[in-house]
């Protein structure tokens, strides 16, 4: 049995579907703006966050027939953007730096102010920023768009054990970042 999700922009996908451009350009306001973020925190580039972004909601206009609200719309367009930006990364041959696995970070026990924590996320994002491409998307995809390892395992075509190496390197590499600015 089959599970629909309700889509709060049904109306607007179903008239997308049926080849409506006003709906059609409806949907790209109602998303591009996430939609944009994603490819540019997987990319660091926005020229090329840009493109990527077009070329996303043009497959999903063109596959928009195959949508059949088994999930959200939302995040049936996230699922595309996010192959479409780790498809660039293969092809610009983003290497991945395969490493063990990391033993855990100590937490500081000090509750920081509001300040001091809006500065520490502005460190953390100008660090992802540096990170090679790898480390990048597999730091993004587990902390801000939420994927846990065994979806990012599936999605890039590693082992899990990978994806969480990664992500461990990757957020002791933005650790010695932090600490250089």
């Amino acid at each position: 049995m089959e599970v629909a999700y309700q889509d709060i922009h049904r109306d607007i996908v179903e008239l997308s579907k049926a080849g409506n451009r006003k709906a059609q350009y409806q949907l790209y306001k109602l998303y591009s703006k996430a939609m944009f973020n994603i490819c540019y925190r997987m990319l660091n580039n926005i020229e090329e966050a840009e493109d990527l972004l077009q070329e996303a909601f043009a497959e999903a206009f063109n596959k928009l027939e195959s949508f059949r609200f088994e999930s959200t719309f939302g995040a049936w367009l996230k699922r595309i953007v996010v192959n479409r930006c780790i498809n660039h990364l293969k092809k610009r041959r983003a290497e991945l730096v395969y490493t063990e696995d990391l033993p855990e970070l100590k937490h500081n026990q000090e509750e920081p102010d509001h300040e001091q924590i809006q500065l520490e996320v502005m460190k953390v994002h100008k660090a992802m920023g540096l990170l090679p491409d790898g480390y990048r998307v597999i730091f993004s995809l587990y902390l801000i768009e939420g994927y846990d390892h065994s979806e990012i395992a599936q999605i890039m075509g590693i082992t899990e054990s990978t994806s969480k190496s990664q992500f461990s390197r990757a957020r002791q590499k933005i650790k010695e970042i932090i600490n250089t600015l």
